[in-house]
């Protein structure tokens, strides 16, 4: 069991000791630190701050969600509860209800024994490494202080935020509703007994598209590894065949990663679904784009065609929003099927995803496994070591950094080697106790055995 914490939040496991765990105490503590540091940044303001919470459907979520909402009423917080709510229903809530933050309570794709607080600032988006550094500094030096009973915060359940949510995204420009509608499209869903079960049939009842319901339950029973990886999507691709449609759609615990399944229940990629929606998205409108050093080549090659110019960010949100903002990109996101679209909001957003998708696919008039064979083909390989307190991750990064010198090496976030027609990116996880080791490659062979290589030299350091 594990408590990790960075600057993005606190996450760990249900149950356990102080510390070690997420335990009640642990998200009363975190959630003090996050509203003492709002107290602190809005000190001249003169009326209540106010924040934004929301929550998948993990069975944790309820227990978190009373306690940090409550830990801030009792700092003197307003607190609006959106209840059973997605991370970009969030993010974008707290723009629209001026309130001076937000937070998640989800552990994204992570299992359901694990639960987190994601930490928003004023305009919905993930705080940067200074925010959440000082966060944690308050944590640690139990830095707050509480308010008196007739300064206490106001909670207030919010209502409508699916269909505030939804409105956002089909009014949005080339989002091409018409058409969608037009091509009469059948899709299934699944999404892994979450709140994704409540939000994306509602979209796609709003865009007229069938809809057959897959693990749509939102009671948090995951009934596979929330983590849309082609591993744990049989169930999807079997039924999408069965049914005839169009296609499949999958989303993580907390609906800010797309996965998308073809009509021959075959995986378009998660890699691809930002490819996909970059495509559709520079076809109207010549700009750049960006994505993390973990992302498929492919983006830079989509951009590429339409004069547009590509970047890579070290891992990590807040990372990628930063890049976007800096080279004024159009769109970009995480290649884990996360879809980052300014013109919306600086946040990974399915519904976005899915919304730019299907307009991209009732345009192009052509099935999905067609317009995934249109890309550049690339293949990735994604492994994790797991690690222990004796592994010492800095000294593995470093030797092999000093191995491949004479390649082009990267060692912004991590260690990327590129190769002439494959790469390998080598990182500690911020949220899980593990060494993340992607590679690509023009052939799944030839990516599965340059992963294989690396991981026998990394192995070979540990020993």
């Amino acid at each position: 069991m594990s408590l990790i914490k960075s600057i993005s939040g606190i996450r760990g496991t249900i149950g356990g000791n102080v510390g070690d765990n997420l335990t009640p105490l642990d998200a009363v503590k975190f959630a003090s630190a996050y509203g003492s540091w709002l107290l602190k940044r809005n000190a001249t303001k003169n009326t209540k701050l106010l924040v934004v919470i929301g929550r998948d459907a993990r069975i944790s979520g309820k227990m978190i969600s009373s306690l940090v909402s409550n830990t801030l009423v009792g700092l003197g917080i307003d607190v609006i509860d959106l209840g059973l709510s997605t991370t970009p229903t969030v993010e974008v809530a707290v723009p629209l209800e001026n309130a001076d933050g937000g937070i998640i309570i989800t552990a994204s794709h992570n299992p359901k024994q694990w639960n987190a607080l994601k930490l928003l600032n004023e305009k919905g988006e993930f705080l940067n490494a200074e925010d959440g550094s000082l966060i944690l500094d308050m944590a640690e030096n139990d830095a707050y202080e509480f308010a008196e009973v007739d300064d206490l915060g106001v909670y207030t359940k919010a209502k409508n935020y699916v269909q505030k949510h939804i409105d956002e995204v089909l009014n949005l420009e080339l989002v091409d509703v018409e058409v969608i509608k037009k091509a009469n499209f059948k899709v299934v869903v699944d999404a892994v007994n979450s709140t994704g079960g409540i939000f994306i049939p509602a979209l796609l009842e709003r865009l007229g598209v069938a809809c057959v319901k897959l693990y749509c339950e939102p009671n948090g029973q995951f009934p596979h590894n929330p983590e849309p990886l082609k591993e744990h999507l049989g169930d999807i691709s079997k039924l999408v065949v069965e049914e005839n449609a169009d296609c499949g759609i999958v989303v993580d615990p907390d609906v800010d990663r797309l996965a998308l399944v073809c009509e021959d229940g075959s995986m378009f990629g998660e890699e691809y679904t930002l490819v996909a929606c970059a495509d559709y998205v520079l076809s109207k409108q010549v700009g750049n784009t960006v994505s993390n050093l973990s992302s498929s080549r492919a983006l830079r090659d989509v951009t590429q065609k339409y004069g547009g110019s590509y970047k890579a960010s070290a891992v990590g949100e807040v990372n990628v929003v930063q890049l976007m903002k800096d080279s004024n990109a159009i769109i970009g996101g995480e290649g884990n099927g996360g879809i980052i679209y300014p013109a919306s909001h600086y946040g990974r957003d399915s519904l976005v995803g899915v919304a730019l998708f299907l307009s991209l696919l009732a345009n192009k008039k052509m099935s999905c496994r067609a317009l995934r064979d249109s890309y550049p083909s690339y293949f990735m390989s994604k492994n994790k070591i797991q690690l222990t307190p004796q592994i010492d991750v800095d000294k593995i990064l470093e030797t092999m950094a000093s191995n491949y010198q004479n390649e082009d090496v990267s060692t912004i976030d991590g260690v990327k080697i590129d190769f002439e027609n494959e790469w390998v990116h080598l990182r500690k996880s911020n949220t899980e106790p593990i060494i993340r080791i992607y590679t690509e490659s023009n052939t799944q062979k030839n990516a599965d055995n340059l992963a294989a290589r690396i991981i026998t030299e990394i192995k070979s350091i540990i020993n």
